[in-house]
């Protein structure tokens, strides 16, 4: 029998590692090095043996949940490194050249697993079984085989209750996979409040039968108050760059679907997705979505090097003081200019109140910085004017800012 027929034998590092309620209430960064090693161990095997690889995917798939089920899930951390996990698992088995057979072993050991997962860590492994099962035809056998519980939990729904099935997933992207989209469609159709992860199957039909922009109302309309807009972003922003729409999906998604809670890396995500963009270009549109708060955007502009225009920033609105007092430590010796401004920046919102947990450092700090900075490029006077002038106003901090220079009031 060959190795594509039969499940392969390997003695895999990570199996043990992997035991029921392995992991404590703690357990959460450990159990994170832990799935890095065991996709790092899969993904080296899969570049010499993709079949074996496939079978190590499909067992710490199965082994995963009843391992992590002991932790505190709290943070989102463990939660977000499975749905990763399984993304890349998924692939690996789907890539795999398995005969038929042997998927077929793969998937029932997968819905079984899938089942069983209560808290549950692999539910997203639902979406992609049309990906999983790989064939029309094997994703059309599973369809079947799930149709009638979703019947079940439809009809049950249309009576008022609160029916479930945990095949319903499986059930509609098999079908998706299997071309079955009409069937697909009037399912959502019986569904009273279809969820994001069920609803977006209607409009995943749409789009692949080239209605973009039906697709996108799909979403719109369908959405409830569970749906976030950067969840519809996301998805709309998808469908527009796959149709070849790149400048509307810029406009119109992009910095919705790739926001970030650091300004940087929402620049940094932008600047990857849309390379035919300068980053001065794409920083210009930035600040302009930004018309309340441009100063935000300092910090990009500064690690972009727009000396010019991260001095404007550092001075247009409200800038973090610590953040001001880096740049000017940072560049106090390469470009004293720029250093000078952004001390003297720092000690002008410091003075208007804005700023976090400040001490006297962070005002006697930016004061040395400014003035030594001014004397690099013989400034030393307009600096000190600069601050006079910002220690003399009428200002919320100037009362503290002068006591912690050891000033008199």
């Amino acid at each position: 029998m060959t190795k594509s027929l039969q499940s392969p034998t390997h003695s895999w590092a990570f199996r043990p590692r992997f035991r029921k309620d392995t992991f404590g209430w703690n357990g959460s960064k450990l159990a994170i090095g832990r799935i890095k090693e065991a996709l790092s161990e899969i993904r080296a095997v899969a570049r010499q043996d993709p079949i074996t690889a496939a079978d190590g995917a499909v067992i710490l798939l199965e082994k995963i949940s009843p391992a992590l089920s002991g932790i505190d899930s709290s943070s989102g951390a463990i939660g977000s490194a499975v749905y990763a996990a399984v993304h890349q698992l998924a692939q690996l088995i789907g890539q795999a050249p398995a005969s038929e057979q042997l998927r077929q072993k793969w998937l029932e050991r997968l819905f079984e697993a899938y089942q069983d997962d209560r808290i549950p860590y692999i539910e997203s492994i639902g979406d992609l079984w049309g990906e999983l099962c790989v064939t029309p035809e094997l994703a059309s056998t599973w369809a079947d085989r799930v149709l009638p519980g979703v019947h079940l939990m439809l009809a049950e729904r249309a009576q008022g209750g609160y029916g479930f099935f945990g095949g319903t997933s499986v059930c509609y992207s098999a079908l998706f996979k299997a071309g079955r989209h009409d069937e697909l469609l009037q399912l959502l159709a019986q569904h009273p409040h279809p969820i994001w992860s069920y609803f977006v199957w209607g409009a995943k039909v749409l789009a692949a039968r080239g209605q973009v922009d039906e697709a996108i109302a799909y979403v719109r309309a369908h959405a409830g108050s569970t749906t976030t807009t950067a969840t519809i972003a996301c998805f709309a922003e998808d469908l527009l760059l796959q149709a070849g729409r790149r400048a509307e999906a810029f406009e119109k998604f992009a910095l919705l679907a790739n926001q970030s809670s650091a300004n940087l890396s929402t620049f940094r995500a932008l600047a990857k997705k849309y390379p035919e963009l300068s980053p001065e270009k794409l920083l210009s549109h930035l600040i302009a979505c930004s018309p309340n708060e441009p100063g935000k955007w300092f910090a990009t502009a500064k690690t972009l090097k727009l000396w010019d225009l991260a001095e404007q920033l550092a001075w247009s609105s409200p800038c973090d003081p610590l953040t001001l007092n880096r740049a000017a430590r940072d560049h106090v010796s390469v470009n004293p200019a720029f250093a000078m401004q952004c001390a003297l920046a720092s000690l002008h919102w410091v003075s208007l109140g804005h700023g976090y947990e400040l001490t006297g450092f962070d005002v006697i700090e930016p004061r040395r910085l400014a003035l030594e900075a001014a004397a690099a490029v013989q400034q030393t006077e307009l600096a000190q004017a600069a601050i006079d002038k910002t220690l003399s106003a009428d200002r919320p901090m100037v009362a503290w800012m002068r006591r912690a220079l050891g000033m008199a009031r």
